[in-house]
């Protein structure tokens, strides 16, 4: 290998590693993106839950406690 061979294939490498470097920090934006609609799609969950056991709790008739026929 000659000199110029060596720089060509650093060169080629540095500009392998910028584009790498550049993919990994739109991923890690991309993560934190998604994980604040997870976030906000928890507190939703979270939210319908407890207003479904609240509704559940409303509408739930009464069952009288009573003795089965056969006592």
């Amino acid at each position: 290998m000659t000199a110029d061979d060596d720089r060509e294939r650093l060169t080629r490498l540095e500009i392998l590693v910028t584009e790498h470097e550049k993919t990994v920090e739109e991923l890690s934006g991309q993560i934190a993106e998604q994980w604040k609609v997870i976030e906000a799609m928890r507190r939703r969950l979270d939210a319908l839950t407890d207003r479904f056991l609240v509704l559940e709790e409303q509408t739930a008739p009464d069952v009288p406690v009573t003795k089965p026929p056969h006592y």
